[in-house]
């Protein structure tokens, strides 16, 4: 687990990169539709469009792209326990966010699926 909350921001198409999306864990992802900015939520403005609150699970990696299933086995047992999440895939691992009232269960319910908790 991240030690942070985090907020997914949604800016406009073609927006600058903010100077506030900082921390240790940023992710900003430019489409025709948006930029979408997921950063430590003490860094977002309070005026900036926002879901906050997301805690974030840092998937032990890294993961060759030739690995099958590896969201899969994650998301899976997440969706029978009505767990929503969002993912963030890097180049070594992935990340599954949660709201912050279901990060224990999230947690547990990953435990209980045989994936191991570390730190």
């Amino acid at each position: 687990m991240l030690p942070d909350t985090f907020a997914v921001c949604r800016l406009e198409c073609g927006a600058a990169w903010p100077a506030w999306a900082r921390g240790s864990f940023v992710s900003v992802t430019a489409t025709d539709d948006e930029l979408s900015v997921v950063c430590p939520a003490a860094e977002v403005p309070a005026e900036v469009r926002a879901e906050r609150d997301w805690r974030v699970l840092k998937i032990v990696g890294p993961f060759a792209f030739s690995t099958v299933g590896v969201l899969a086995s994650l998301a899976a047992p997440l969706a029978q326990a009505g767990i929503s999440l969002l993912t963030i895939s890097t180049y070594d691992t992935d990340y599954l966010l949660v709201k912050s009232d279901a990060l224990e269960r999230a947690a547990g319910t990953l435990v209980d699926a045989g994936h191991a908790r570390t730190g």
